[in-house]
């Protein structure tokens, strides 16, 4: 069951962009050219700010500090081009380093959402799979106004939940890093591929 972000005051919060256990992610409607997303910590403060730019065929995706764009955080770009299981690298914009990869599973994905966590080397080290098999039956053939859910894993261990909100106008999406005691998941590549997902769902829908 998602739980909605709760608004906590900034004092109550981890120091640091990256820092935080829980996010919200919105969708921006209307946009005609191009997505962007508004991510917000808890306290409902700007965190950061995504602008995909419209009619790219091979993907790029830029996460900044806020809407001015000045500071540039992390880079998500496909390796090809119209490849349904895209392979898509995540860097760190500041430094130039290779957080690692989220890779799409084409075909499996057409039933049921799945993405191949890899690290920096391209090793396989986890996945995000959608929900269940019957509900992406459901939303794929029936009605897409069943809100997604993901779960995301490293190894044996959970590391995220991805929870769509029911709102057939405006996507709002609880990320929650929370179960991550161990900080297994590098919160700048959750933070990527949640955004990533909005982006690639958002199409589908």
């Amino acid at each position: 069951m998602s739980t909605a972000l709760q608004t906590r005051p900034p004092s109550h919060l981890a120091p640091g962009r990256f820092g935080q256990a829980r996010y919200m992610i919105r969708r921006k409607f209307f946009k005609l050219f191009g997505d962007a997303f508004h991510i917000y910590d808890e306290a409902g403060n700007l965190a950061f700010y995504s602008k995909l730019k419209a009619f790219k065929l091979k993907e790029d995706i830029r996460i900044y500090t806020d809407e001015e764009m000045r500071e540039e955080l992390l880079t998500i770009k496909a390796r090809g081009i119209l490849d349904f299981g895209m392979t898509y690298d995540v860097t760190d914009a500041t430094t130039g380093e290779r957080v690692g990869a989220l890779r799409r599973k084409g075909l499996r994905s057409i039933l049921r959402d799945q993405w191949l966590v890899l690290d920096a080397n391209d090793q396989e080290v986890g996945k995000i799979e959608e929900d269940s098999m019957m509900l992406a039956l459901v939303r794929r053939f029936l009605t897409a106004l069943i809100p997604q859910s993901f779960t995301g894993t490293i190894g044996l261990n959970q590391v995220l939940a991805f929870h769509q909100r029911f709102n057939p106008f405006i996507q709002k999406i609880d990320l929650d890093f929370s179960m991550d005691t161990d900080r297994q998941l590098d919160r700048r590549f959750g933070i990527a591929a949640a955004v990533l997902m909005c982006a690639i769902e958002g199409r589908q829908q």
